[in-house]
């Protein structure tokens, strides 16, 4: 309305006025009612959770008004050390001047400035003269191992190695990493010879993939967790079992309980933290940890679904069971023992008296049974120190495997898919355990071919995270 208009309607009397006034009202109310949903939408839209987190925002900011302001303090600028180690020396001098042209005197001075670039990179070819000797003892003709390619293979040992952990560990993709090879090495390969040097590598590290299963059964503390997978168009899953000292890999057709068998055997001496899955209730195990990170999604994902006020009384009672659970484990070194065990007790009371309640809310009855079949599965973590209540550490390392499965689409064959299984097991162990993979790898198979004997993982390092102990139970509480 302009200031013309508003004129007209003050001299055209008290009514007009006051029906134009409720006219503007009422819009100005449906405006804002059109916001608040709007609002409301893109909130639910964020907060739900099937949102990627790239979609939500990591913090809410604070109003900048209500901020004090900071004093901006001066900091000097952080720009790259010069090198220890100089490999050329390259001079730039002038005879005329660029500008115009005109001959220049000697120079008044020198400045140096440091560049450091990537070598040209040439295929490194080597002409193995290998000399072989009659052994009068064993009757047999001998010769000096070759510890730079695997036995029968012309592709160099660290090439293939190398290659195998840009795609199973960073996830590049087959023509991605032949492109690398041919562009910046000017290393010619093709994709069937690729394949075929990870297959024989695979083949030769078999006995540390069944060395890193072993450590997986006799864990103390184990996490478990599964991802789908494809295998020549089919549908398989790929199965995690990690600590903080292993990653083991197994990709089967099954979601069941036979998996577990299968790697973990009738028996499970420890600790074995999972989600909610079924298939998972199904192995006897000494222990264990239902993730309580994925209750409270759960209870976040019926939100959106559900807001009646017996869901609503359930889900605070709920909730706040869980955080409470989750605040002791974390005041467990400031809290007195008996103090600790008393609070732990009660926490217990508290968990019984919810699910033995009956709920009409088809929601409540749902995470009721739930909490009734898992009930000696939700504290776990309170009873051994060793033990977190979440599974994140399972879902972290099956992480590098869905960045593959995003470029790759899975496997094209059961063989490739063990293939994949094997050296992602074996690249994520050397990585838990705080060693560069490439080369310590590398390393073995060139002892092994070296000498002869059976190959063996290192152990951790002292500065890597010290893993469970291989065996027995974790240390009670």
């Amino acid at each position: 309305m302009t200031e013309a208009e508003a004129t007209g309607l003050y001299l055209s009397g008290l009514k007009p006025t006051i029906l134009v006034l409720l006219d503007c009202g009422q819009r100005i109310r449906e405006q804002q009612a059109r916001i608040s949903d709007l609002e409301r939408q893109l909130a639910l839209a964020r907060n739900h959770p099937s949102t990627p987190s790239g979609m939500r925002a990591a913090f809410t900011k604070a109003n900048r008004a209500s901020m004090p302001k900071k004093k901006k303090l001066k900091r000097r600028g952080v720009h790259r050390p010069s090198p220890d180690k100089i490999n050329q020396t390259k001079e730039h001098a002038l005879t005329s001047c660029p500008a115009c042209s005109s001959p220049l005197p000697p120079p008044s001075e020198t400045r140096e400035r440091f560049t450091e670039e990537l070598p040209v990179v040439e295929p490194h070819v080597i002409k193995h003269l290998i000399h072989r000797y009659w052994c009068r003892v064993c009757k047999k003709i001998v010769e000096a191992p070759v510890t730079d390619a695997l036995p029968k293979s012309v592709i160099g040992l660290r090439t293939v190695v190398f290659s195998a952990w840009l795609h199973y560990i960073l996830g590049v993709s087959f023509d991605k990493i032949i492109q690398l090879l041919n562009l910046s090495a000017h290393f010619k390969i093709s994709t069937g010879g690729l394949f075929g040097s990870w297959h024989h590598l695979a083949r030769v590290l078999q006995p540390l993939y069944e060395q890193i299963g072993r450590g997986a059964q006799l864990s103390a503390v184990l996490h478990a967790d599964e991802t789908s997978w494809r295998v020549d168009g089919r549908t398989h899953w790929l199965w995690c079992f990690t600590n903080k000292d292993l990653a083991y890999y197994v990709i089967d057709r099954c979601r069941g309980s036979t998996v577990l068998l299968k790697v973990l055997g009738k028996y499970f001496a420890g600790v074995l933290v999972t989600d909610f899955l079924g298939a998972y209730g199904l192995i006897r195990t000494l222990a264990k940890q239902k993730c309580l990170v994925h209750l409270l999604r759960e209870i976040v994902r019926v939100n959106l679904l559900d807001d009646s006020p017996q869901w609503k009384a359930f889900r605070n009672q709920l909730k706040r069971l869980v955080l409470d659970g989750l605040r002791l484990g974390r005041q467990r070194a400031d809290l007195e023992p008996a103090c600790f065990e008393r609070r732990k007790t009660l926490l217990r009371q508290r968990l019984t008296e919810l699910y033995v309640r009956p709920y009409s809310n088809k929601h409540a009855k749902r995470l009721r049974k739930r909490l009734d079949r898992h009930r000696n599965e939700i504290f776990t973590f309170l009873d051994y120190t060793e033990v977190p209540a979440d599974n994140n550490h399972a879902e972290r390392q099956i992480r590098p495997a869905v960045v593959s499965r995003k470029t790759s689409y899975g496997n094209r064959s059961k063989q490739g898919a063990d293939v994949q299984a094997m050296l992602l097991s074996i690249f994520r162990t050397l990585e838990l355990r705080g060693y560069d993979p490439v080369n310590t790898l590398l390393f073995v198979v060139q002892e092994h071919l070296r000498t002869g004997k059976p190959m063996t993982l290192p152990p951790s390092l002292p500065s890597a995270p010290v893993a469970n102990q291989p065996q027995g139970a974790p240390t009670p509480v």
